[in-house]
């Protein structure tokens, strides 16, 4: 247990009339994290994130923190700043490489990192989930839950502007959710949404207030409505997002003046944007469908920045000559196996192709020390709610244990099976590791790796590759808690709902379900752990999903370009950039 696990607050040194008082008037739900705090089961850390997420703001937090020290500064403090709240400068042109989006950029429709980063430039959110996993305002101002996180009360900003120059008021934040939320909008949303919140439940409470009331209980929502879901920004009341690839309309630092698919885009200033104005005048995005081409822009001088490199594709770019920019994050990929389908029907057969891996050397090989293994669960070792071994067993490679596993599943002398991926990273060169391990118990394994867009389709089932294949090894962007994780991939699928819209592996599982829920509902450190590990267990049991590893987000730019802000989920805001 790290110096962080425990608060260690000296009672003698609390100024409890201080502290009462900040306490005072916020809801169960956060003066129960705050009665978590000062009785030392939270770390400062994990205090400064669950009080974002509540909505107690980080301010306030900070002053809390002071109150139980006697009101002296903590010399863990630091200022941290927003940002969006940078002082601003004028001039320029920053340059920006990324991976060429998927498909049409439509907030309903992207579930891709190339389409999310283009659409965050114009667009926003209600709240930012910062580099840190904190929550901060954006198009929200403040949040509360009620007392068992149920309804959710955002105050919405006021006197902000679309792109258009139109205000935007609460009834475009209505539209915009209830829109998304819709099961009949086949939405990318409804992988978070799904069985969470409906239509019914987006309320305008007044002209500067929505509820969200929830279909059961999650103490994590502000994430669901953060910049995490990256298909919520905020669009007008009515507007058709079919037109969206034409208008590019939000309310962001940035308007839109050229898109060209596969080429690039083109944004300047918006004129009416309500906060500190952007620093550099216009920002130039070029497509690259490899990241080798992505680098070598960037070492040619071609490009200020990147989105993101991969330590496999991309070493040169660890060197020192360049500003790399590394974010511990739960980013990683998950290889499903269709528990529908002969002979991963069989859990004896799916462990049995997880036990061929040698996760240490694959990190070792894929990631030079940027990345932690994995144990076959969406529980990342960034997240606090995470049972570590020895708890929960590590899953190590075990040869002669997969064979006799195979043998238990009825495949003794192995069988054939395709996996299909994609060309991202160094996701190629991990698949050839899956094929290459499996091929020592005797599976053999063909491969198909495809471009990005091939590969998601239409990103529904019936109509995508990434969904629909025997097997299907796929990349997840990071998130601030693995609510998601555990709901889109793992849950029972649900049209109605919506409920396990990315469920490549079609896992069916009752307890299952009945555990993700009860973990999301949860809103104690404590009780999340104690339902996490009964997750682990089940997970390495079942083994629908290969997690092998979570790696660190890695992006890189000139040595100089300051103020360049991506984070971790694959947003890259552009607006504090600078160069010299």
């Amino acid at each position: 247990m790290d110096a962080e696990d425990r608060s260690n607050i000296d009672h003698s040194d609390v100024d409890h009339e201080r502290l009462d008082s900040l306490r005072r008037g916020h809801g169960a739900i956060p003066e129960h994290v705050i009665d978590e705090f000062v009785a030392g089961r939270l770390s400062r850390r994990e205090f400064l994130h669950r009080a974002s997420a509540v909505g107690l703001g980080l301010p306030l937090a900070g002053a809390i923190v002071r109150a139980t020290e006697g009101g002296k500064a903590s010399a863990r403090s630091r200022r941290t700043v927003s940002p969006s709240r940078e002082r601003a400068s004028s001039g320029g042109t920053i340059r920006a490489g990324i991976i060429v989006p998927a498909g049409a950029i439509n907030p309903i429709t992207i579930d891709d990192q190339g389409g999310q980063e283009v659409m965050s430039q114009v667009g926003e959110y209600l709240v930012l989930t910062d580099q840190k996993l904190n929550y901060r305002p954006w198009l929200a101002t403040s949040w509360k839950p009620n007392s068992d996180g149920s309804v959710w009360t955002f105050k919405i900003r006021q006197g902000v502007k679309f792109n258009d120059g139109t205000p935007m008021t609460v009834d475009d934040v209505v539209y915009s959710f209830k829109t998304q939320c819709d099961p009949k909008s086949a939405s990318n949303a409804l992988s978070i949404f799904g069985g969470t919140l409906d239509p019914a439940g987006v309320v305008k409470v007044d002209d500067e207030t929505v509820a969200f009331h929830l279909e059961s209980p999650d103490g994590g929502f502000v994430d669901a409505i953060s910049c995490d879901n990256y298909n919520m920004i905020v669009v007008p009341n009515g507007y058709d997002y079919s037109d969206y690839q034409k208008q590019f309309v939000g309310t962001g630092h940035f308007m839109k003046t050229s898109y060209t698919p596969s080429v690039g885009a083109t944004f300047v200033r918006n004129p009416y944007y309500w906060g500190t104005a952007a620093k550099s005048d216009k920002v130039q995005l070029t497509f690259y469908a490899e990241e080798s081409a992505k680098s070598a822009a960037l070492q040619s001088g071609a490009i200020d920045c990147l989105d993101t490199f991969s330590v496999t594709n991309s070493p040169q770019l660890l060197d020192g000559s360049y500003n790399v920019i590394s974010l511990p994050a739960s980013t990683h990929r998950e290889l499903s196996m269709r528990c529908d389908l002969s002979p991963f029907t069989s859990n004896y057969v799916r462990q049995a192709i997880a036990y061929t891996l040698d996760r240490p050397e694959i990190v070792k090989a894929l990631f030079k020390g940027h990345a932690e293994i994995g144990n076959d669960s969406p529980f990342a070792p960034v997240f606090k709610s995470t049972v570590a071994p020895p708890a929960v067993p590590q899953r190590k490679q075990d040869l002669k244990k997969a064979k006799e596993l195979l043998a238990k599943g009825g495949v003794p002398r192995g069988f054939k099976t395709p996996l299909l991926t994609e060309i991202l990273e160094e996701m190629p060169d991990f698949a050839e590791i899956v094929k290459a391990s499996a091929a020592k118990i005797g599976v053999d394994i063909s491969l198909t790796i495809e471009t990005t867009s091939k590969y998601y389709g239409t990103a529904v089932f019936g109509k995508s590759d990434w969904l629909d294949g025997k097997m299907s090894l796929v990349d997840y962007g990071a998130r601030a808690v693995p609510n998601v994780y555990l709901e889109a991939p793992l849950q029972t699928i649900n049209a109605k709902t919506g409920a396990g819209a990315w469920n490549a592996a079609r896992f069916n599982n009752s307890t299952y379900d009945k555990l993700s829920k009860q973990f999301v509902a949860a809103v104690d450190l404590a009780t999340q752990r104690s339902i996490a590990k009964k997750i682990e267990d089940l997970l390495l049991d079942e083994t629908p999903i290969i997690y092998a590893y979570f790696y660190d987000y890695l992006c890189a730019t000139l040595k100089n370009v300051k103020g360049v802000y991506p984070t971790a989920i694959g947003m890259l805001f552009l607006w504090n950039a600078t160069k010299s």
